[in-house]
């Protein structure tokens, strides 16, 4: 008899099958106008008008970076909890109302953007991921995009509920590594959430309704970018997640410790959102100072980003040891490379080392701006969505479907084969794309190539760089083909009992090395507040003094000088005393981890 997930949570494991299915389908969606628009940018094969790659490029964005990543996030998140905790959900009905409510977010906005086929219909949404007005979207699209987020918020009240309930049986008990994570991932969703839920509902969809005439662009913009920061690291967090709690355990060890993770996902929660003007530094209407204190804020990052680098690989290299690993570095070998979820997600994470390296040149404001809005910006997130995030959730969806469905895994050596792909693939992708950046090739254009003007490369040729962005769009096309046999075999199969048992790896430094204060969300979070409100509220109040709050014909507000000044006066005091605050707690907490 197994001990598989399906087994104890039956209701909760359909839930799950769900979103990751629902996860899958955005995933085939935004893979196939992936491989199209990277054929047409090449020029390799062309059959849809330029005009068109903007739907396509739109498509894309939203299905694999918006659909794709949060459903399956939210299938993990809904595991991680069930499982640390220990118990069930509590209404399944009300979870099946935030799966039902992303669902139809999620059929609204595609429709809008693939209405832009249609010439008949006049519905259309090719304003790409970022939705930048003045590029203005149908209402149909704005309001999926809505509903969308309206059902992550309920999942995340969903997955407190649970942990309210079970800390009421457990008073003195540590949170659970995997809820916390869970946890302190949704509050800094529902901190980030803010800026594009305002940007929509008070700007784009009135806008799009025709309810107001004017948008101040600039100012939507930056409100996207509130989110869009974070945004990257709600898909990263549940990477992570199943780096610290899973990858341990498929190396066959333990994970080296319990606080340090805490601590890291405390940081993520802390500086993911107080960042986001760094993706403006070319932005005219924002102040270089302000744009100077988030490029500050943006390198604190590499702190939990380091922390996360250090803890996982001691993990893996216990686990290596573990299995008679030797040396220096010959413990490498010892680790289980045939096997396709171990390897897809440490082949994922060795590739994230070089996003982190590319993100520094993106971080920084002079080096920056040889970089923007060049592919160079398109290979580093390749690396982080495309590899570290994607690859991980192919990887470990060969370990989460047996668990959901009952069913064994229909073909482990096809599996392993499609993570190398992958791998080999986004490799070859991803270095063309930052050699292209370089030498100033843009993104986001159907017709890179110029009339009377060549760019000139250092190494190769411009053909050659095209040449390795379509090899490498073919090969993961083909990794997904496999992928995708793989899961449809795996679900047309038969029940098995040859099943590994449900569970997340233990640590050697436990949760009761690690110190209480780091259990204290509502900490955490009031300290997270007001370090947005520093980052953002003197910005925000100079881009609607300057352009107006629905743009320059429209009075601004503040128009009051003097309150701007007086609230400048507060925030910088205010700002000073919560940063005195945290390094105090740093200061008094680190040493306790340490030890």
């Amino acid at each position: 008899m197994s001990n598989a997930y399906i087994d104890k949570f039956p209701a909760e494991a359909k839930v799950v099958k769900a979103a990751f299915y629902s996860s899958f389908l955005a995933l085939a969606l935004g893979g196939v106008f992936g491989v199209i628009q990277t054929l047409h940018r090449t020029d390799i094969y062309r059959f849809i008008d330029s005009a068109d790659y903007y739907t396509v490029l739109t498509a894309h964005g939203v299905f694999m970076v918006i659909t794709f990543t949060i459903f399956f996030l939210v299938g993990v998140f809904t595991w991680a909890v069930t499982t640390s905790l220990d118990r069930g959900v509590e209404d399944i009905r009300f979870t099946w109302s935030w799966v039902g409510l992303m669902t139809i977010g999620t059929v609204m906005a595609g429709v809008a953007i693939l209405a832009g086929f249609v010439d008949s219909i006049d519905i259309s949404a090719s304003v790409l991921f970022t939705f930048y007005a003045p590029l203005q979207a149908h209402p149909l699209f704005y309001l999926g995009l809505v509903l969308f987020v309206v059902g992550t918020w309920v999942a995340g009240a969903d997955w407190f509920r649970s942990w309210w309930a079970w800390k009421k049986e457990n008073p003195d008990a540590r949170i659970p590594l995997p809820t916390f994570m869970v946890l302190t991932t949704m509050i800094m969703w529902y901190i980030a959430t803010m800026g594009v839920a305002t940007s929509i509902l008070v700007f784009l969809l009135p806008w799009s309704l025709g309810w107001i005439e004017t948008v101040n662009p600039l100012l939507t913009r930056t409100l996207f970018w509130f989110f869009g920061h974070p945004v990257v690291y709600f898909w990263l967090m549940p990477a992570y997640l199943l780096w610290y709690t899973m990858l341990p355990k498929f190396a066959g060890g333990k994970l080296f410790s319990d606080p340090l993770a805490r601590v890291g996902f405390v940081l993520f929660l802390l500086l993911s959102t107080p960042v986001g003007i760094h993706h403006q530094y070319l932005d005219p209407g924002i102040a270089e100072g302000f744009k100077f204190i988030a490029m500050t804020n943006t390198m604190f990052l590499l702190l939990p980003s380091f922390l996360t680098a250090f803890t996982v690989v001691a993990s893996i290299e216990h686990g290596a040891r573990q299995r008679g690993g030797t040396g220096y570095f010959s413990w490498l070998k010892s680790l289980p490379w045939r096997d396709p979820v171990f390897a897809g997600m440490a082949l994922a994470g060795l590739l994230f080392a070089a996003a982190g390296f590319s993100g520094m040149v993106n971080a920084g404001m002079n080096i920056n701006y040889l970089v923007h809005n060049s592919l160079w910006v398109v290979g580093h997130f390749h690396l982080t969505v495309g590899t570290a995030v994607a690859l991980t959730f192919m990887a470990v969806s060969y370990w989460f479907i047996p668990q959901v469905t009952g069913k064994e895994l229909w073909n482990r050596s096809v599996a392993l084969i499609q993570v190398v792909l992958w791998f080999i693939g986004m490799t070859f992708m991803t270095n063309s794309m930052h050699r292209a950046g370089l030498i100033g090739m843009p993104r986001r254009t159907a017709e890179p190539q110029y009339t009377g003007f060549e760019f000139e490369t250092a190494v190769g040729s411009v053909g050659e760089l095209n040449a390795q962005i379509a090899l490498g769009g073919v090969l993961l096309t083909l990794s997904l083909v496999l992928f995708f046999a793989n899961i449809i075999g795996t679900a047309f199969g038969s029940r098995s009992d040859n099943l590994p048992d449900n569970g997340y790896a233990e640590a050697l430094s436990g949760s009761d090395d690690a110190p209480r204060v780091l259990d204290n969300l509502k900490l955490w979070t009031a300290i997270a507040v007001v370090l947005v409100i520093i980052a953002y509220s003197l910005p925000l109040m100079s881009i609607v003094d300057r352009g107006g709050l629905f743009g320059p014909d429209i009075t601004a507000f503040p128009a009051n000088l003097e309150s701007v000044r007086f609230l400048a006066f507060a925030v910088e005091h205010l700002g000073t005393a919560a940063l005195e605050s945290a390094g105090t707690l740093a200061w008094n907490t680190l040493p306790e981890v340490i030890r």
